[in-house]
């Protein structure tokens, strides 16, 4: 293991936080059980003061395919397995798409588009060196609990990568922001979505510094450049603030606050 210094403000998707040395996990290390483990940081928003934090090193950024088991390190990149599977004409992660990142990252928080999620194609995940099938393991929507530091993933494959789905999932992107965001910052309530709840409430292209609520997509916070963290966390607090107050809805975060 090494440290490594990361600068969130251009790491990081929303671009914003500071330098932070940052723990990286090689092959065959110890993981420590002191540290956060982060990806690649499509849905952080990064603190002055964050805990201290980990991350996977390129030794899991790899896949190996076995018959009909394909194993990925989950530092490997969502977009890489994307390309992997249309070269090799497997089904299923046509999703990954929609969905920039890192394996290990969409694992942990059951990332998916629509109907489709990875607990839907995945197998199996390694912790601490030992295989987990999941059906072990609660998960649900945007959340999955985990007893350490996912490594590796397996799922079984099908054949048959569809163009057309990818293409219609990359088409949903037209209505995403084009300035530096962290994905949805809420996950949808129950029968509902959040995007339709930040513009009820009147939140909608609402700015506060560099920050603000997108007028493209509601549910994206965005940075329209030298955003900062206090910005942005008074944009989040004030939502839920006012969902409570008016609707009398909990709006729980899908962005990770650090």
């Amino acid at each position: 293991m090494f440290f490594k210094t990361i600068d969130f403000s251009k790491f990081s998707s929303i671009k914003v936080g500071n330098k932070i040395e940052v723990l990286m996990i090689e092959k065959g290390d110890i993981i420590p059980q002191d540290r956060l483990i982060i990806g690649h940081a499509n849905n952080l928003l990064v603190s002055p003061t964050p805990p201290e934090l980990m991350m996977l090193s390129k030794d899991f950024d790899f896949m190996e395919l076995n018959k009909d088991i394909l194993t990925i390190g989950c530092a490997t990149p969502t977009g890489k397995v994307v390309s992997f599977a249309r070269k090799h004409d497997i089904a299923g992660f046509e999703f990954f798409s929609k969905l920039p990142g890192s394996v290990g990252g969409m694992i942990a928080m059951n990332a998916g588009v629509k109907s489709y999620e990875i607990f839907n194609i995945l197998e199996s995940i390694k912790i601490n060196d030992e295989w987990i099938d999941k059906e072990k393991i609660a998960h649900g929507y945007r959340f999955a609990k985990l007893s350490g530091v996912v490594s590796e993933a397996r799922f079984k494959i099908t054949h048959g990568f569809s163009q057309e789905l990818l293409d219609s999932l990359i088409a949903l992107r037209a209505n995403q922001p084009k300035e530096p965001s962290a994905g949805s910052a809420f996950k949808n309530p129950p029968n509902d979505y959040a995007g339709r709840i930040i513009e009820a409430i009147g939140l909608k292209g609402v700015r506060k510094g560099g920050m603000g609520w997108s007028e493209v997509h509601a549910n994206f916070l965005v940075n329209f450049g030298e955003g900062n963290f206090e910005d942005a966390l008074y944009l989040i607090t004030e939502a839920k603030k006012r969902a409570k107050e008016q609707f009398g809805i909990e709006l729980q975060e899908e962005i990770q606050v650090l």
